[in-house]
């Protein structure tokens, strides 16, 4: 099967959630309450007293910032990565599912994300570590749930990465991806990513499209 779809017709949804996600973190910098903004937004640990229930939905809008001292400054790789991955995959599954069904998935997954990497945070304060100043934010959640999700559908579409001059079946990249993130997270290298939080983007996406495909035996081309 080939992958066959006009990515430059942006669907609304996918369109609306990279418009969200650029203001966010343009308005944050050039407002100049970059920490304020930071502080309030991203997600904490229930337990922390910067916790706010809000947070739950507005850290899938934020992206992070390079700390130097006193300087706080754009982190623009990784917005750009995830928005370049929410328009490439995500405007292909809203296109077959639908605006409500895309967006319920979108938001599942993030808060199955942010269930995973609370469920850690919480295992980290039960060993006696402080996490009352550990905060997660990124649209890397849904994005890992939406990968998994394409993958599902088309497990044998051909990708291209940078550096690897031959293409990849969906189902081995996006396998050998959380592979990965699996690995870093139990091994505790790369810090300063979020691991679980993508693992349980991934998770909550596979456990998503297997029931809805059990539900729903709708062919996908």
């Amino acid at each position: 099967m080939q992958f066959r779809s006009n990515q430059f017709n942006v669907p609304e949804v996918t369109k609306n959630i990279i418009i969200i996600n650029v203001i966010m973190f343009i308005g944050t910098y050039f407002l100049g309450y970059t920490e304020l903004f930071l502080k309030q937004l991203s997600l904490y640990h229930f337990t922390s007293e910067n916790f706010k229930p809000w947070q739950l939905v507005t850290h899938m809008f934020m992206h992070g910032y390079d700390i130097y001292g006193s300087q706080i400054e754009p982190d623009y790789t990784h917005i750009i990565f995830n928005m370049f991955g929410v328009w490439m995959f995500g405007s292909r599954l809203e296109q077959v599912w639908g605006a409500k069904k895309y967006l319920t998935f979108y938001f599942i997954t993030g808060l199955g994300a942010a269930a995973l990497h609370m469920a850690l945070l919480s295992y980290y304060a039960y060993q006696g570590v402080d996490i009352s100043n550990s905060s997660v934010l990124g649209a890397s959640g849904p994005l890992f749930g939406i990968l998994v999700a394409f993958a599902y559908y088309w497990p044998n579409t051909e990708l291209y990465i940078m550096f690897i001059p031959v293409p990849i079946k969906a189902k081995y990249l996006v396998g050998g991806y959380a592979a990965y993130e699996l690995i870093a997270g139990v091994g505790g290298f790369q810090t300063g990513v979020a691991h679980f939080a993508h693992l349980g983007g991934a998770l909550f996406g596979f456990l998503l499209v297997k029931y809805w495909n059990k539900t729903n035996r709708k062919t996908l081309y």
